[in-house]
């Protein structure tokens, strides 16, 4: 048991819930090794939501919100951090959710599948009666995906990803958005727009935005994304760091 009087609590119930998910099977050993490296740079930014953080989430909402076919893609450290939320998030958007894996086998989709319409999403993606196709340079499992969504997606949410994938679905004319905690990693360079926030911050963040987006012009929603330049504002997230730690 984790006393919340300690300065770590909320950080310390992350890592148990990694942890019990890899116990269960879902979440791949060398997953944890992600999470670590994600807590370190939450660590650097006092484990609080940015205003690029902030900036970031409201496009990327806008730019679900006016996309024909969203997906949010999940794996198993984004299920076992927030799966309540990104299914409310999905809800909020009108989007599909999508079972993606790095270490994909059928034992770990299954329990994702089941996981997912245990927790009230009956219509999950990439489960193992899905209609798979495959995307071309993707060298890994991760080159799977459903007909109906990343296949076929315009606008796609892919927190605590792989910079790889990330690429070469922007390549394949994608608007790709991220949650990344690390403002340098390949993924949030090549999104077009990142999100430097931890998940768990984010996505019920995102949904309160989409209450509030849904009543805007559209008009409104496009001159949103225009106008955001993530460069820029990746720029601005690592200048957090730096002012957050002198």
């Amino acid at each position: 048991m984790i006393p919340k009087s300690h300065p770590r609590y909320e950080s310390l119930l992350l890592r148990e819930k990694i942890v019990k998910a890899a116990e269960n099977g879902y979440l791949a050993d060398s997953a944890m090794i992600a999470h670590g490296r994600g807590e370190a740079f939450d660590y650097l930014i006092g484990e609080k939501t940015t205003y690029p953080a902030k900036r970031a989430m409201y496009v990327a909402v806008a730019a679900l919100l006016l996309s024909n076919n969203p997906v949010i893609s999940v794996n198993g450290n984004a299920t076992a951090l927030a799966i309540d939320e990104i299914i409310e998030l999905a809800n909020a958007v009108n989007a599909k959710i999508e079972i993606n894996l790095f270490y994909r086998t059928d034992e770990r989709v299954e329990l994702l599948t089941t996981l997912y319409r245990e927790h009230g999403y009956k219509e999950i993606l990439g489960s193992l009666d899905d209609d798979i196709e495959y995307l071309n340079d993707i060298k890994n499992n991760r080159a799977s995906a459903s007909k109906t969504g990343i296949y076929a997606a315009d606008t796609i949410l892919i927190p605590l990803e792989d910079g790889d994938r990330a690429e070469i679905l922007k390549k394949s004319g994608k608007n790709i958005i991220t949650i990344d905690l690390n403002p340098l990693s390949r993924t949030s360079k090549m999104s077009d727009v990142s999100i430097m926030d931890n998940i768990v911050r984010a996505i019920p963040f995102m949904t309160k935005i989409a209450e509030d987006l849904k009543t805007q012009d559209k008009k409104v929603l496009i001159e949103m994304v225009n106008e955001f330049d993530n460069e820029e504002n990746l720029k601005e997230s690592i200048e957090q760091i730096k002012i957050n730690n002198k």
